[in-house]
């Protein structure tokens, strides 16, 4: 009898880029993994909490959003790593995944 039922198992080679920058606050180390699941959406792991989300570019306009899943307790702070993921995360537009 199986415990689990599967709802994927998906094998893939992925682009991962490790970025670790300061801004004039706070250090950031940031795992940036692109992979063609979850709708386009590039993981981004914060390495030095283990927080992760999906980023897209309405996301990463969304400060409060920022703050919350990263944990910022400052605007600023979060505005800071809103302009830098808005430079660095492609303009990936929306892919389809379910039919």
């Amino acid at each position: 009898m199986e415990l689990f039922d599967k709802l994927y198992d998906e094998h893939e080679n992925v682009k991962v880029r490790f970025i670790g920058f300061t801004t004039e606050h706070t250090r950031y180390d940031f795992g940036i993994i692109y992979t063609n699941l979850f709708f386009g959406k590039p993981l981004v792991v914060c390495m030095q909490t283990g927080r992760s989300t999906l980023l897209d570019p309405k996301e990463i306009e969304d400060i409060e959003y920022l703050q919350n899943v990263f944990r910022i307790p400052d605007k600023q702070q979060a505005a800071d790593l809103a302009e830098f993921f808005s430079e660095t995360l492609p303009q990936i537009p929306f892919v389809t995944q379910y039919e």
